[in-house]
């Protein structure tokens, strides 16, 4: 090749010779990859785009991160153009790629029934095998406009353009990019235009590169997430690299269903949301409530060890305090609209504790002998959380934050940081999670308060902070509350879940906003660091967590009931008493079961109720003054002393065994 002919790039990081109009998918096609896309100067990029000289070009695996999400919008694509092609009236909205998937929303007359769904992917099937090409083309504003003309919300993504992103949820999939472009689905042997959709691309070469998918579900959505907007249907599908994915996808699926905390919290009887109360407001019900309360003790009882001093806070206040504290100006969309009160002062249900925290500390002068003073309270606070977002226990309106704020010298917030963390991650372990990693959320350069100093100070803080833990740490840019860097533990359930768990965020703002102080060694007024934690998160929150992960068999010391005793006959019934009782002197939570249930339905319901121990007592039992265990996974263990029986349920529930 010429010097004039040839272009000099980066690929995988090795320089190469190509042809001035090599394709990333020729320049790795020649290198002996099988990819479905490029990252061309770190941008993804089909393999169709033509390189330019001093290009540096990756391969992108349909298995990898970046794979995937160009595989399910890709989908999404075939999944739009079934739709139209069955529903020839529908309007378009958006299609992104989401975890583990991706949607589609439609204005249609009608909402799609199951038997439209298997239509649909009957419908991407055919067009799947066709292997359609996703062709790539750049339009002008006014050509967008034009070509679009029958596709109201489309013409609106173009008007927003680059707020678009902002604007609605998904919209970067098709107007994030400089410039509008259009992808052509082609026939091809024919050449034929057989759909085309406004997106940035990129995309898979062709629809015969899509292994696997699924249609999973339809739901009603509001265009750009506002209820005046008008409301859309959207479709989830789902789309792996192989079948064997989707079929492992699937399964997991199906266990996360049996899982599921607002299944399992009506099963077991532990609590519910009453229409009559509000949505995301929940009612707790006995047997829901020894497990909170037992939680809740625990957690008390490691605060107080560690130096922890409990406070309490009411559920109302003045706006004039969340107006000092910044959450007025930065969080007013979370919060229920206010009350008026006392000849028009408005007051507002608390959405945070922290506030009301600085006042206590600001209530009288503090010494430096008294730092680091530890504060900790079960605050219940109070969010309006859309509707659409709104989801059982995990994501609701009204909660009880385990919440500790902190306040130190500059000096010791290195070893309290280091001692927090540690702190915290091993009550978690006590409450049966055991992997982990870290996420260090950083400023957010559009929403915060304070100097870039104290920011970058904090940040550096939390992140030693971090790695002293030897666990992986994961960066969040811009994921910080306003007022200061956070670090959350990410925690991994039974099932390989990653679920969001305590926070730790280091604040040198709201101590100025309230101008905390206090008196230093050498007599001079100095502004304290605050540092807040939520350890669960919220009550609720964590309950669910738990619900989940143990799929409702709780270890015996969270377990509602402990032990259950089971008669073989009602004569049996006053010796099983006798047994109970000398469980309840030990702090056992146990009943007897003296319906008039057969033995093998009593059992049966033990075992639905999930109870860690049944204790069956017969004329055989009675007579050496002895029960026969049976556990929870179903195993027996006959003829057992009571004396015996008695110390194995006490010490599993003592030494908080799994």
């Amino acid at each position: 090749m010429s010097a004039a002919s040839e272009l000099h790039i980066t690929l995988a990081g090795t320089p190469r010779a190509v042809a001035a109009t090599t394709t990333a998918g020729q320049a790795l096609e020649a290198d002996g990859r099988i990819v479905i896309a490029a990252l061309v100067n770190g941008e993804p990029r089909d393999l169709a785009w033509v390189l330019a000289d001093g290009d540096t070009v990756e391969p992108v695996a349909i298995d990898s991160e970046e794979g995937r999400a160009i595989l399910r919008h890709s989908t999404a694509h075939v999944l739009a153009q079934a739709v139209q092609e069955l529903f020839p009236e529908a309007k378009l909205g958006i299609g992104p790629p989401v975890e583990n998937g991706f949607y589609y929303d439609f204005d249609v007359a009608e909402p799609f029934t199951p038997a439209d769904l298997k239509s649909i992917e009957k419908k991407m099937q055919q067009i799947i095998k066709q292997g359609q090409r996703f062709d790539r083309r750049a339009v002008s504003d006014d050509d967008a406009r034009a070509e679009l003309a029958t596709e109201p919300y489309k013409l609106e993504l173009i008007g927003l353009k680059g707020g678009a992103a902002e604007a609605a949820e998904g919209a970067s999939a098709e107007v994030g990019a400089g410039e509008l472009t259009i992808y052509d689905n082609v026939h091809p042997r024919t050449g034929e235009l057989c759909w085309k959709d406004l997106c940035r691309g990129p995309h898979i070469p062709t629809t015969k590169v899509i292994p696997a998918f699924k249609l999973m579900r339809t739901a009603a959505a509001y265009w750009r997430g506002k209820e005046t907007n008008p409301q859309l249907q959207r479709v989830y599908g789902t789309a792996w690299e192989t079948k064997d994915r989707l079929k492992e996808y699937l399964a997991f699926l199906e266990e996360a269903e049996k899982r599921d905390h607002r299944k399992l919290g009506s099963e077991l009887d532990l609590f519910s949301i009453p229409d009559e109360i509000g949505s995301g407001l929940a009612v707790f019900h006995p047997r829901g409530g020894i497990i909170r309360r037992v939680m809740e003790d625990y957690s008390r009882k490691r605060h107080e060890e560690s130096g922890y001093e409990f406070v309490y806070s009411p559920h109302a206040t003045k706006s004039a305090l969340f107006e000092k504290s910044g959450h007025l100006d930065w969080y007013a969309e979370g919060m229920y609209p206010p009350m008026q009160l006392d000849g028009g002062q408005d007051y507002y249900l608390k959405p945070m504790n922290c506030p009301m925290h600085n006042l206590i500390f600001d209530a009288r002068g503090r010494s430096y002998r008294e730092l680091p003073l530890r504060m900790f309270e079960f605050g219940t606070v109070y969010r309006y959380e859309k509707s659409g977002v709104v989801h059982g226990l995990t994501r609701a309106r009204g909660f009880t934050q385990d919440d500790a704020h902190i306040y130190c010298t500059r000096e010791q917030m290195a070893d309290e940081l280091d001692s927090l963390l540690t702190f915290v991650l091993e009550l978690l372990r006590d409450y049966g999670l055991e992997d982990f990693y870290l996420e260090l959320s950083t400023k957010d350069p559009e929403k915060y308060v304070g100097d870039d100093a104290s920011w970058e100070e904090a940040t550096d803080t939390l992140r030693r902070a971090a790695e002293k833990q030897g666990l992986e740490l994961v960066l969040d840019p811009g994921g910080a509350a306003f007022y200061g860097p956070k670090i959350s533990v990410q925690a991994k359930d039974a099932i390989g879940r990653t679920w969001q768990m305590s926070t730790i965020q280091l604040d040198f703002n709201l101590p100025e906003r309230f101008d905390l102080e206090y008196t230093a060694a050498d007599g001079t007024r100095q502004r304290p660091v605050m540092i807040h934690r939520a350890l669960f998160g919220s009550i609720e929150r964590f309950f669910a967590v738990l619900l989940e992960h143990y799929a409702g068999a709780f270890p015996a010391w969270l377990a509602p009931v402990q032990a259950v005793g089971i008669p073989i006959a009602d004569e049996h019934v006053p010796y099983l008493q006798e047994v109970a009782a000398r469980l309840r002197a030990e702090g056992i939570r146990v009943e007897v079961d003296a319906s008039d249930d057969r033995m093998q339905k009593k059992i049966r319901n033990a075992q639905k109720q999930k109870v860690p121990f049944m204790l069956l007592a017969g004329d055989e039992d009675i007579s050496k003054d002895a029960v026969s265990f049976r556990y929870r996974d179903g195993s027996q263990n006959n003829g057992v002393p009571v004396d015996e029986a008695v110390a194995e349920i006490v010490a599993a529930v003592r030494e908080r065994r799994p």
